[in-house]
C-alpha cells in the first residue's frame, strides 16, 4: 500500500463505516500515520476478518501521530442524509485530530471542504493508501463495538451479528417487533411486501 498521496508530514486519510445500515450510527475515523508505519496485513477494512480488525486496531492507535474516531447518530442521518451524515462524522473525527492536517484524503467520490484543508477524493482509497485503510479499520471497530453494546438493549434484532445490516434476520425482527430508537426511519428498511406501520 502507498504511504502518501503528497508527501506532506501530516497527511491524513479519513473513512467511514456503516453507510448501508438499517440501524445505527455512521461511524468515521481519520487517521495521520508516521512515514515509518509498516504492517503487512493493513487493507480496506470490508476485506480483513473481524479478528484481524481487532489485532490492528490497537497497532494503528499506538502507532499512529493522531486519530479521531466520530459517530453520527441515527436522528441527524434521518434529518440531513446519509451521504451528509456521512461528511459530517468525517468532519467531527478531522476536528478530534491533535495535529492539524496539511492535507486530506478521502475515501469514495465525495467530500465538502473543512478547515480550508487541501484534499483528494479516492474511489476505493482504502485499498490503496495506508492512512485511509487504518482509518476504515478505526471507523469499522469503533462501530461495531457500539453496535454489540446496543445489543445488549435490544438482543432480538442479533445487531451483535449483524452489526445493523439489513439481512433477513435483522428485517424479519423488525417485521416481528418493530423499529427502535436506533433504526433509520427514512431507510427503506422492508421490502415493498413487507410494510410497516410507522
Amino acid at each position: 500500500m502507498l504511504k502518501y498521496y503528497q508527501e506532506k508530514e501530516f497527511e491524513a486519510g479519513t473513512d467511514e463505516a456503516g453507510r448501508g445500515c438499517l440501524a445505527g450510527p455512521v461511524t468515521a475515523a481519520a487517521v495521520i500515520l508516521p512515514s515509518t508505519f509498516a504492517e503487512e496485513s493493513l487493507n480496506d477494512s470490508k476485506k480483513l476478518s473481524a479478528s484481524t480488525r481487532n489485532r490492528l486496531r490497537p497497532l494503528i492507535e499506538i502507532s499512529a501521530i493522531c486519530y479521531g474516531v466520530a459517530h453520527i447518530q441515527t436522528d441527524i442521518i434521518d434529518g440531513i442524509n446519509i451521504l451528509n451524515a456521512s461528511i459530517l462524522a468525517m468532519h467531527k473525527a478531522i476536528n478530534k485530530l491533535s495535529k492539524v492536517p496539511d492535507f486530506l484524503i478521502v475515501d469514495g467520490n465525495r467530500f465538502k471542504p473543512i478547515n480550508e484543508i487541501p484534499y483528494k477524493c479516492i474511489i476505493k482509497g482504502d485499498s490503496k493508501f495506508q492512512s485511509i485503510a487504518a482509518a476504515s479499520i478505526l471507523a469499522k471497530t469503533y462501530r461495531d463495538a457500539y453496535m454489540e453494546k446496543i445489543h445488549e438493549e435490544f438482543p432480538m434484532y442479533n445487531w451483535k451479528q449483524n452489526k445493523g445490516y439489513g439481512t433477513e434476520e435483522h428485517r424479519q425482527a423488525i417485521v416481528d417487533y418493530g423499529i427502535t430508537k436506533y433504526h433509520r426511519k427514512s431507510f427503506k428498511l422492508l421490502p415493498e411486501q413487507l410494510k410497516l406501520d410507522l
